[in-house]
């Protein structure tokens, strides 16, 4: 499996570029999965649901299935969360895991940048972020993608991790000099 995150502060517009992204390499025959960390409560399930009630009850696992997909709820109780490389290891085989959050681990990533959110660059301190992706091009030697073309973060995706062989005539649409796309 291979595996590139997508990291930006709150607001950047991560889920929505990511979605987007989903959407067409899917299209394009690959089997994606997606790993996303919060860094909140969550629920996956609700009051007076069974496995709602199973969970509040103590059971360490509940697993819910039916026609068409099923989900497993592990209850931490107090152990630590998952580290990224356990929470890999959960998922099936697929041809790309994408990754939204762990800002901070040692994979390849898309920074997600907006100005306006008044928040500093990721990149100039995570020599794992290998392009930067905003809605303007950003002063950097790191290939700039337009947040609002996902169809050219797909393709530097897939050019990215050698995975182009499933997409033929696909042009990447990445921009490595911001001084030339500043006036575009």
């Amino acid at each position: 499996m291979k595996v590139i995150g997508f990291a930006g502060w709150s607001g950047s517009g991560k889920t929505t570029l990511v979605e987007q992204v989903i959407g067409l390499l899917e299209a394009r025959g690959l089997a994606v999965s997606l790993i996303k960390h919060a860094h909140h409560e969550f629920e996956v399930d609700y009051p007076g649901k069974d496995s709602y009630r199973h969970r509040h009850a103590g059971c360490r696992e509940v697993l819910v299935t039916s026609a068409n997909r099923w989900a497993v709820m592990h209850e931490l109780r107090g152990r630590p969360e998952l580290k990224l490389s356990e929470a890999l290891a959960q998922l099936s085989p697929c041809d790309l895991v994408l990754v939204e959050g762990f800002k901070h681990e040692p994979i390849p990533k898309i920074e997600v940048y907006r100005a306006e959110i008044g928040k500093p660059q990721l990149f100039p301190h995570d020599p794992h972020v290998i392009a930067i992706a905003s809605d303007a091009p950003v002063a950097s030697a790191l290939p700039w993608l337009n947040l609002n073309q996902p169809a050219a973060v797909a393709a530097f995706i897939l050019d990215t991790l050698a995975l182009g062989d499933k997409v033929a005539g696909e042009t990447s649409g990445v921009t490595t000099d911001s001084a030339q796309t500043a006036g575009a």
